[in-house]
């Protein structure tokens, strides 16, 4: 096996076998890491009029958005906020994807930094045994 297919593979393995073992507020950073990461490439692709690649890009983000929406508990309010912001953000993808338009993915990625930031220091509170935000039992939104 060349080299490059073998490190690919340790790669792969080596994710995997984080996401597996990773407790519930890691998984909730990852997903945000990975969905700010394809978002970055894909505003990038856009730019360079890689319409393809743009395109395979968002919708691997629109996936996780899909992924961070089936984690909300429906009965805390802050989840129906964060359904509602998951919405829009899946309409401005929508529209950056059609309109081969990077201003609407680059907002986007800047709202997904910032949830991504506020997500790490509740979970860093939390962690630290601070006092939970009301009803978060088990960190659920």
């Amino acid at each position: 096996m060349p080299y490059v297919a073998q490190k690919e593979q340790f790669q792969d393995q080596y994710l995997q076998a984080s996401v597996i073992t990773a407790p519930p507020g890691r998984l909730l950073l990852m997903l945000y890491d990975g969905a700010i990461n394809f978002l970055s490439r894909a505003v990038d692709a856009i730019k360079r009029k890689d319409y393809e690649e743009a395109n395979q890009l968002i919708v691997r983000v629109q996936d996780i958005i899909a992924e961070l929406v089936s984690t909300l508990d429906m009965k805390y309010e802050v989840a129906h906020s964060l359904s509602q912001l998951y919405d829009y953000f899946n309409r401005r993808l929508i529209e950056a994807n059609i309109k081969k338009d990077s201003v609407p993915a680059a907002e986007v990625e800047g709202y997904l930094r910032e949830l991504r930031e506020v997500w790490a220091k509740v979970i860093a509170t939390v962690g630290a045994g601070e006092a939970a935000p009301p009803n978060t039992p088990g960190m659920e939104v």
